[in-house]
C-alpha cells in the first residue's frame, strides 16, 4: 500500500518520524511519504526508521501557498513536494519565510485568545518539538491541554475556525511561485486535498477551471484526488482534468496520528505506476530503496 501525505511532530501530526513510520507499517503500508508542512526536519528520522521497519520513505514537503481567484479574493493552496532538493537555496529561503509568518501568526492568535482563555505562548511551544513547524494544530493541542476544549477537533470547529475573531491569516508564497520553486529543486509538484471548501450541492459549472489551468500552466504535475475531504462530486471532474491533461492523480490519508485526526494511515492509496511517475520525475532527491 502507498500512502504519500502524512505528518509527523515536526508539523502538525501528533507521531514523531519513527513513530509514523512504526504505525505505517502496522497499517501494512509498504510506500510512506513524509510530508510535513514547510520542513524537512523529519526526513532522516524517518528514513532511518523505514530501514527498521521495512517501509520505504519518499520525502516531501507540504507546502503553504495563496492563489488569487478573480479579482476579489485568494485562497489557501497547499502543494505536495515531492524529492526536492532539501539544500536548495531559494525553496529553503521561502521555506523559512513562511515557518517565520507562522510563528507571528500563532503569537497573534494567542494573545488574542488570551483576552478569554487562560493561554500562554509557553503552552503553546510546549507541545511542539524545538524547531517544528508551528500552526493553529499546536494552539488547538494547548487548548486541550489546559482542558478548554476535550480535543483538536473541536478547538478548530469552535474557536479556531477561519471565521473566528481569534484566527489571523499568515504570509504564504503564491501558488504559481511555489509550483515554479519545487521544480527548480527538483521536485514533484502535486495539489493537496483540492476543492475542500467547494460548496456541498454546488453546481459543477461552479468548479474553478480557470484556476487549475493557471496551475497547470505553471507545470502543475499532479492532483491528489483520493482524499477523504475531496467533495465526491468534484473528483470525477476533477480525474477527467488529470486524464487530459496527462497528471499524476494521487491518494493518501494526511494522517495526522492517533489523536490528530480520524484520518487513518493508508485509508486511500496511490498506484504503482503513479509512484513510479513522480520516481521518474524527480531530480532533487535519491529516495532510499
Amino acid at each position: 500500500m502507498i500512502d504519500l501525505h502524512a505528518h509527523s511532530n515536526n508539523s502538525d501530526g501528533k507521531d514523531t518520524p519513527t513513530e509514523l513510520v512504526e504505525n505505517a507499517a502496522k497499517a501494512n503500508v509498504s510506500v510512506l511519504a513524509i510530508t510535513d508542512h514547510d520542513t524537512t526536519a523529519g526526513w532522516q528520522e524517518a528514513i532511518n526508521a523505514g530501514s527498521r521497519f521495512g517501509v520505504r520513505i519518499i520525502p516531501g514537503i507540504e507546502v503553504s501557498t495563496r492563489q488569487a481567484i478573480g479579482n476579489h479574493r485568494s485562497i489557501s493552496v497547499h502543494i505536495l513536494a515531492y524529492l526536492p532538493d532539501p539544500k536548495n537555496a531559494a525553496l529553503l529561503a521561502e521555506l523559512e519565510k513562511t515557518r517565520s509568518s507562522r510563528i507571528n501568526r500563532a503569537k497573534k492568535m494567542v494573545e488574542l485568545l488570551q483576552e478569554d482563555y487562560p493561554i500562554t505562548w509557553e503552552q503553546v511551544l510546549a507541545e511542539l518539538p524545538e524547531g517544528a513547524t508551528i500552526g493553529r494544530p499546536a494552539i488547538a493541542d494547548a487548548l486541550v491541554t489546559a482542558g478548554i476544549v476535550p480535543n483538536r477537533s473541536d478547538a478548530f470547529t469552535s474557536i479556531l475556525h477561519s471565521k473566528s475573531r481569534y484566527y489571523v491569516s499568515d504570509h504564504s508564497v503564491s501558488t504559481v511561485e511555489a509550483i515554479s520553486l519545487i521544480r527548480t529543486a527538483g521536485g514533484v509538484s502535486v495539489i493537496a486535498h483540492p476543492l475542500i471548501d467547494f460548496p456541498p450541492g454546488a453546481n459543477l459549472q461552479d468548479l474553478p477551471a480557470e484556476f487549475f489551468a493557471e496551475l497547470i500552466s505553471a507545470g502543475l504535475n499532479g492532483i491528489e484526488i483520493d482524499h477523504r475531504a475531496v467533495p465526491a462530486a468534484a473528483k470525477p471532474w476533477l480525474r477527467q482534468l488529470a486524464l487530459k491533461h496527462d497528471l499524476i492523480i494521487t491518494g493518501s490519508s494526511d494522517y495526522h496520528g492517533v489523536d490528530g485526526k480520524e484520518n487513518r494511515l493508508g485509508e486511500n492509496s496511490t498506484s504503482e505506476k503513479m509512484l513510479q511517475r513522480i520516481l521518474d520525475q524527480a531530480t532533487g532527491f535519491e529516495p532510499p530503496l
